[in-house]
């Protein structure tokens, strides 16, 4: 076991700290692992096996130096986490160039070297590098000792587990809160599915399957299908239409209606237990399809990864980091819906993560009381929560009556998905022929 860390920021490897925000950690690790740390807060166990791990810390991209070393300290910080370390002065810097060739057998993943984030690697550091010749003999190996091993790490608490509607609604109503407002977004397969956009999905390498054609996802829909976007007046509105055409977008669904969330549990997988996960917003942080923030997030879909890539986002002045190319070419955009935008963005703006109500401008996110999440550059939302985004999870089992429940309350496929073949389907299957229903034929007078 070791602990990759990469970062962006050029020289902070010289410090002997550095902050983490919470959503980076845990990225690019196995689910065992990173289940037995995803906790409300790490306690002194969980800290003694962390640090009984070296660690191997790198810089974004290919072309620097790394070095091994060890963790002295590990703080919690609020929604971050401050680590402090040492390098082993015996281990001389290594150049990547010399890793990469082998970097698969330490479980770095590609594009793992573009992105800041603290990993956890099931892999033995030391035997690797050494059966490269990138260290001698004599060098440490990684400990074996049960400080070592996640195996003993407790389980987090589980989460409340529901089999009815009413038990559910209970549940519910214990959520609500005066200034604040509650969504909810449901899932099929209990811990499968992470709380990311369409775009944000990887694939089984970990490898992104659409965020680097994002701007081209974009307008081929915009070439193909004009007439559809004739009447949205903001990206965001045309955003909000491609999710519902199921383009992946920078867009994460979520509902007003915890119903809605509790069908979309049940409705497939019906074996298997789902989830509803509840999200609560400060009311003053929530934004609107106008709002000019909102804006300059949506409008990253149309700037190409090269222009992403180049963003300096280590960059703090509002004025510099304004004048950067791809800034000035975001602005260009925001402008084209609103001349009157002021022309300066602030960075924070982009990193972050806000949940928007859009126009409800087709049936479907009517019916469904539908929001949205709309996510940043390189935005994640730590599957525990945010400052600004409580998380909260329901374990939902029996599924099929459940759905039986909530037919009763007219929530099935057709009220869902209100368009006519939904309807036809749904009207089909519930008075198709069943044995068990049929009545004997009346008597013939």
């Amino acid at each position: 076991m070791y602990h990759f860390f990469v970062t962006s920021r050029t020289g902070a490897w010289e410090l002997g700290f550095y902050v983490y925000e919470r959503s980076r950690f845990l990225e690019y690790t196995n689910d065992k692992i990173a289940s037995k740390f995803k906790v409300k807060a790490l306690t002194a166990t969980h800290i003694r096996t962390l640090q009984a791990w070296p660690c191997l810390f790198a810089y974004e991209g290919e072309t620097h130096d790394v070095r091994i070393g060890t963790l002295t300290s590990i703080k919690e910080q609020g929604h971050a986490i401050r680590i402090e370390f040492e390098f082993n002065q015996d281990i001389p810097s290594i150049p990547y160039a010399d890793i990469k060739p082998f970097a698969p057998l330490l479980d770095i993943r590609e594009w793992e070297m573009n992105r800041t984030h603290w990993a956890i690697k099931d892999e033995d550091l030391f035997e690797r590098l050494r059966a490269h010749g990138l260290i001698g003999a004599a060098e440490p190996e990684d400990p074996v000792d049960e400080a070592a091993s996640v195996d003993h790490l407790p389980e987090a608490p589980p989460p409340p587990s529901i089999s009815t509607v009413g038990d559910f609604v209970q549940v519910v109503l214990q959520h609500q809160a005066g200034e604040e407002e509650v969504f909810y977004r449901g899932h099929s397969s209990k811990g499968k599915y992470k709380l990311e956009p369409s775009l944000f999905r990887k694939d089984e390498a970990g490898n992104y399957r659409y965020l680097d054609v994002e701007h081209m996802l974009y307008r081929e829909l915009l070439v193909s299908n004009s007439i559809d976007f004739h009447g949205d007046n903001y990206t965001l509105d045309r955003l909000v239409r491609m999710q519902h055409y199921s383009l992946p977008t920078r867009l994460l669904d979520i509902t007003s209606n915890p119903l809605i969330a509790l069908y979309f549990a049940c409705k497939s997988r019906v074996a298997e237990d789902g989830e509803v996960i509840i999200l609560t917003v400060a009311r003053n942080k929530i934004k609107y399809f106008d709002s000019d923030t909102a804006s300059c997030i949506a409008n990253l879909a149309r700037l190409s990864t090269v222009d992403k890539e180049a963003i300096d986002r280590t960059i703090e002045g509002i004025t510099e980091f304004n004048a950067q190319e791809p800034i000035g070419r975001l602005i260009h955009f925001v402008k084209e819906e609103k001349s009157f935008f002021d022309s300066r963005i602030q960075p924070e703006h982009l990193r972050t993560i806000l949940c928007v109500k859009g126009k409800r401008s087709n049936d479907r996110i009517s019916s469904q009381s539908g929001a949205f999440l709309l996510f940043g550059l390189d935005a994640v939302l730590d599957e525990q929560g945010t400052p600004e985004i409580t998380v909260k999870r329901i374990t939902v089992s029996n599924k099929a009556e459940i759905l039986r429940q909530l037919d009763l309350l007219n929530i099935n496929e057709s009220t869902v998905f209100p368009y006519i073949e939904n309807s036809a389907r749904y009207v089909a299957q519930k008075y198709s022929f069943r044995p068990e229903t049929k009545q004997a034929a009346p008597p013939q007078a």
